[in-house]
């Protein structure tokens, strides 16, 4: 069933009031091969249907929100140009938060504030060091270690049924687990409403109602969100292939009935849900006040010899380390701009970060391990008086702008290389020095690559990867325009 999004401000149909609605349940691109849209597409398309919030909830991660986070201040810096936007964005909150499976139960935690975002944080982490690698290991007796979040609750089918004068063993769990979770999540736990318009909506609506009366725990409403527009369900359809490593002609038992789990018109939900339910959603969004800018850099300390201050520490090991470069005494010049740097890095409180790479590559060095500096710390005096970058400010023009400045409000990088068969030295210097609790291998998010893409959508289609290979050789010149894909149509087996 198709509706057009309506982009206009959307009103109750029985009063002519406006609607008020805020998505809280919303998978992008980052839960892999399940969502169908990048975050910054369904932040955008959320503040254009006029949502009061939207909540990106990736499967046990968090890696979308930086993205949705980053596309709402693109929009904030478009209001001068569009009044209208701005009206939008007035009450517009993006909600931090991420969905768990287990046993046919979905569990959405959001986060409320910074201690909230730790607790989710801690959780996703330990759920993820506990399975493989791409995989995470969840146990619903988990979410009792939550003291701040907010829970949205979506019960397998069974905890529906109504209770008997013998209750079965399992039926005695459930109950029992209903009853902890009610009360650890006091006025916390919302169960979740999700109306997919397929052939068992109606009835699981109807016992999800009946559950909520029974256990007297409060209704909220939600659409499963997996794109943000309609046009993108054959997409949703490839990626879940792919992810079963099937075509789609041979996994429609996985795929969805239709194409619901989009950014729906406020319009449209005012025919699947009662007023009620939509004043839910922007109740739970008033109480989502954390913001990612609210997080900064916490460095460590341990490079901290006892007694001394880090801006002092800073400034001895810089003065040694330039009568050490410089033996004939530096240039005005190399001293202004020493002077100049340790103000600014003491105005930024990025002493304890430099002091922290200076230990490391000390240790490096006294192991004769080769590493150097590079990007742009080279235009730093002191990084090259603390022998971390090679560069000498007395032989090139440095622009310090480059690695730190007063307007920016993040810490510089300080990119070190350090030889690859001796690396893994470091890496346990790291861990003993810091403790395995505080040091980590930072993670990245791949991203397809064009040819890998289309092999992956080749197979899902079920084309013949043998025959399409000429074409995916020459893909990365050859093909200036779309044509490509008419050649790729010719090639399908049938």
């Amino acid at each position: 069933m198709n509706h057009s999004a309506d982009n206009t401000a959307d009103t109750n149909i029985a009063t002519g009031t406006p609607v008020a609605y805020a998505e809280l349940h919303c998978v992008s691109n980052f839960s892999f091969l399940r969502g169908a849209s990048h975050p910054q597409e369904l932040v955008q398309q959320a503040v254009a249907l006029g949502y009061q919030g939207l909540a990106i909830t990736d499967e046990c991660s968090l890696a979308g929100v930086v993205r949705a986070w980053q596309a709402l201040q693109d929009l904030q810096q478009e209001t001068q140009k569009d009044p209208s936007l701005a009206a939008k964005l007035e009450n517009f909150r993006l909600i931090i938060g991420s969905e768990f499976h287990c046993d046919d139960h979905i569990f959405v935690v959001l986060v409320t504030d910074k201690k909230a975002y730790s607790e989710l944080c801690r959780l996703i982490t330990t759920c993820r060091r506990a399975a493989e690698k791409g995989t995470y290991l969840f146990n619903p007796g988990q979410l009792f270690d939550l003291q701040h979040c907010l829970l949205l609750w979506q019960p397998q089918q069974s905890f529906y049924a109504q209770p008997q004068q013998s209750q079965q063993p399992q039926q005695t769990q459930q109950a029992e687990f209903t009853r902890r979770l009610s009360h650890h999540f006091a006025h916390r736990l919302w169960l979740l409403a999700e109306r997919m318009l397929d052939a068992t909506d109606e009835w699981r609506f109807d016992r999800l109602c009946r559950f909520a009366r029974q256990w007297q725990i409060p209704l909220t409403c939600a659409s499963q969100v997996h794109m943000h527009i309609p046009a993108r369900q054959p997409l949703q359809d490839c990626i879940t292939a792919i992810r079963h490593n099937q075509t789609i002609e041979s996994c429609r038992q996985h795929l969805f009935s239709n194409n619901e789990r989009h950014l729906r018109s406020c319009k449209k939900l005012t025919h699947l849900y009662s007023a009620e339910l939509m004043a839910s959603t922007t109740a739970i969004a008033r109480q989502c006040n954390f913001q990612l800018d609210e997080i900064c850099y916490q460095y460590p300390t341990d490079t901290l010899p006892t007694g001394k201050r880090a801006g002092d520490y800073l400034r001895e090991l810089t003065e040694a380390g330039c009568k050490k470069r410089f033996p004939q005494g530096e240039s005005q010049k190399v001293r202004d701009t020493i002077e100049k740097e340790l103000t600014l890095i003491a105005e930024k409180e990025y002493e304890h970060y430099f002091l922290t790479i200076y230990d490391i590559v000390r240790f490096a060095r006294s192991q004769n391990i080769l590493c150097q500096g590079r990007g742009s710390a080279a235009n730093s005096v002191v990084c090259y008086c603390l022998e971390i970058t090679e560069v000498n400010p007395a032989e090139v023009n440095l622009l310090f702008e480059r690695f730190i400045s007063a307007e920016r409000h993040e810490p510089p990088d300080i990119d070190v290389d350090f030889e690859s068969q001796r690396r893994e030295e470091v890496i346990q210097y790291i861990y003993q020095k810091y403790g395995r609790e505080r040091a980590a291998l930072a993670a990245t998010v791949i991203s397809y690559r064009p040819k890998s893409a289309l092999r992956d959508v080749a197979s899902a289609l079920g084309m013949d990867l043998l025959a399409l290979e000429p074409v995916l050789a020459n893909f990365g010149y050859r093909y200036k325009k779309e044509t490509w894909l008419d050649e790729l149509a010719d090639r399908r087996v049938a």
